[in-house]
């Protein structure tokens, strides 16, 4: 018998969730995505060092000619350049697509954000590939809805993540963007803490009745715009979203599913959206604001989202920093490490729990390596391959 990820696959593309490559050869899916904080953990990898350094030197050669050689200069440039490093040797292992991400500090800037989209579609056009293999990854603020409306009239296509509300997946197929992210197990996070639950049957989990409501409305109005179920807390949820047209899944659930055998019953189906009654809805900006204030899970989570990822980000600028300094023999070891941590002990109790962790959760479970639900500094210092010592 078949197991349940072959099952899968026949009805859903499966997205591998990881920055790993090694993680990505081994289960070898269509497509892969990543996100700052699954770069950070990476890029302190040992495998991965040639990566990050050879960022950094195509950053600082790139600095020299705009004659702007000063640090900061150096590790924005090799930011962009190793979203893009890691998103070739990506593409150069799956058949099929790879998402970059913009930066996060500029969810709410329309301007920047477009201008960000065009840069790394370069990059990865100077270097060889195709703008049909990349998607650049926004935040579903309406700003950043708007940006990605400008970015596929150029033929960039872009797919828009942190999506907790209904009011965001219509503004993004209005504004026909090709790909969303709707994040399952951060809403069923949410409803957990609001609601005082342990947990949901699977089929009522809020996360998974979210992503089902978007697709059938997606599919009833005929959107071609993709949904793509994100954020996994159980196998559960992926079970009950079989049928989706894309589901990015951390490399733990994929294994897990790949030795599971059973019937997979497919769950969502365009057919029988086609056949429901639900009626059309439109946002302005000032409805898309205003729904989006009443939707108290989505407001908090897309904010939540939006600094998690941006504190990943300065984690990674403050490593890619210290690499710099260390090339240049001027080593400046354990801020970067201790920052990474920081970005994630949001109540500063010297623990990072799921709730707080922004990443995937394969990455949180392999961190938390005595399994007890959170995550130690030197857990954290192990977890990173020891290249970093925590500062005090």
């Amino acid at each position: 018998m078949s197991s349940l990820f072959e099952q899968l696959t026949t009805m859903t593309v499966a997205v591998c969730d990881t920055g790993d490559l090694n993680s990505i050869k081994k289960l070898t899916p269509r497509d892969a995505t990543t996100n700052p904080s699954l770069l950070t953990a990476a890029a302190q990898m040992p495998e991965y060092a040639d990566v990050v350094d050879g960022a950094l030197r195509w950053a600082g050669a790139e600095a020299k000619k705009a004659a702007k050689g000063d640090e900061a200069q150096v590790v924005g440039l090799a930011l962009d350049r190793l979203s893009v490093e890691f998103g070739l040797r990506i593409l150069a292992i799956v058949p099929g697509r790879v998402s970059t991400e913009v930066d996060a500090r500029l969810s709410f800037d329309t301007r920047k954000t477009i201008e960000k989209g065009r840069y790394l579609i370069g990059l990865y056009e100077a270097a060889g590939a195709s703008r049909e293999r990349v998607l650049i990854k926004i935040a579903s603020t309406w700003e950043g809805i708007r940006a990605a409306e400008v970015l596929e009239n150029e033929g960039i296509h872009c797919n828009l993540t942190l999506l907790f509300g209904m009011h965001q997946a219509i503004a993004c197929a209005e504004a026909g963007v090709t790909l969303i992210s709707p994040f399952v197990g951060r809403i069923l996070d949410w409803h957990k803490k609001a609601e005082g639950r342990d947990s949901y049957p699977p089929a009522e989990d809020p996360g998974v009745v979210s992503v089902t409501k978007i697709y059938n409305y997606y599919k009833h109005h005929g959107y071609k715009t993709e949904v793509m179920g994100a954020s996994f807390r159980n196998l559960g949820e992926i079970i009950e979203l079989a049928g989706c047209d894309l589901l990015t899944i951390a490399p733990n659930f994929l294994l897990e599913l790949g030795s599971q055998t059973g019937t997979l019953v497919r769950k969502l189906d365009p057919a029988a959206a086609k056949a429901m009654t639900i009626p059309k809805l439109t946002f302005d900006e000032a409805g898309f604001r205003a729904a989006h204030e009443a939707d108290r899970m989505a407001n908090d989570k897309l904010a939540e989202g939006i600094a998690g990822f941006s504190k990943a980000i300065v984690a990674l600028e403050q490593l890619l920093g210290e690499r710099y300094h260390a090339m240049a023999g001027q080593a400046r070891v354990g801020q970067a490490a201790h920052a990474f941590f920081q970005a994630f002990d949001l109540d500063g109790d010297g623990f990072i729990t799921k709730e707080e962790w922004s990443g995937t959760l394969a990455v949180f479970m392999a961190l938390d390596t005595d399994g007890d639900g959170k995550i130690t500094p030197a857990e954290m210092a192990a977890g990173v391959g020891g290249a970093f010592v925590l500062a005090k």
